[in-house]
């Protein structure tokens, strides 16, 4: 019994020794795509928009992007407060995108430009993002 816990603990141990040098490998290990969905406002507020611009402020990642998608685009294009909260995310250094298909789905791509994100079709960009090791979080 001590000698498969033994071995069973190795091999955790290998395999998170591999898979940490394979994350740091990438060379993109410390860049956060931020893909917004959710329509509700508390998590907007208290969580997605939250940890994002922290991310940036505080050095946690180098590079940050927000990704505006689908419910969210609505969301922030009918509300003041997260305007402000986004536009303030953009000039601290945070890449403000949405999706086009969305933004115009909901009537909202104008209003999005004019905040300064940058309204463009998402699905090869973030594709990219993956595809090159972004970490990639979803609200």
């Amino acid at each position: 019994m001590k000698t498969g816990l033994i071995t069973l603990t190795l091999t955790a141990v290998l395999l998170g020794s591999f898979f940490t040098v394979s994350a740091q490998n990438t060379g993109n290990s410390n860049k956060l795509a931020v893909l917004w969905t959710s329509g509700d406002i508390d998590v907007a507020e208290r969580v997605c928009l939250m940890y994002t611009h922290a991310a940036k402020q505080n050095g946690w990642f180098d590079e940050v992007v927000l990704i505006i998608w689908g419910p969210s685009a609505k969301l922030l294009a009918e509300n003041d407060k997260l305007q402000k909260k986004v536009k303030a995310m953009g000039a601290d250094g945070v890449k403000l995108q949405a999706c086009i298909a969305c933004a115009n789905s909901y009537g909202v791509a104008d209003k999005l430009k004019d905040m300064g994100v940058e309204v463009i079709g998402m699905g090869m960009p973030l594709t990219n993002y993956m595809k090159t090791g972004w970490h990639v979080l979803t609200f």
